[in-house]
């Protein structure tokens, strides 16, 4: 189902549209993911986007964390 966009209201900026290529490229450049990256978190946690972008942090904090092994 495609996004509506005459439905600008604050009940229709609670959640990012997966099938909307704008909406996926918005997020994944906000938080700096790649746009499979953005898919894997919509499936795994839902389209509402206060959790996505706890998870996009989480996921960020998890990255940071790793650290690449030196010889």
């Amino acid at each position: 189902m495609s996004d509506d966009k005459t439905k600008t209201d604050a009940e229709d900026r609670r959640s990012v549209a997966g099938g909307e290529p704008y909406e996926v490229a918005y997020f994944a450049k906000k938080h700096g993911l790649t746009h499979d990256q953005v898919h894997a978190l919509i499936k795994k946690v839902g389209n509402e986007r206060t959790v996505l972008d706890a998870a996009a942090e989480k996921m960020k904090l998890d990255r940071s964390s790793v650290s690449p092994l030196t010889s």
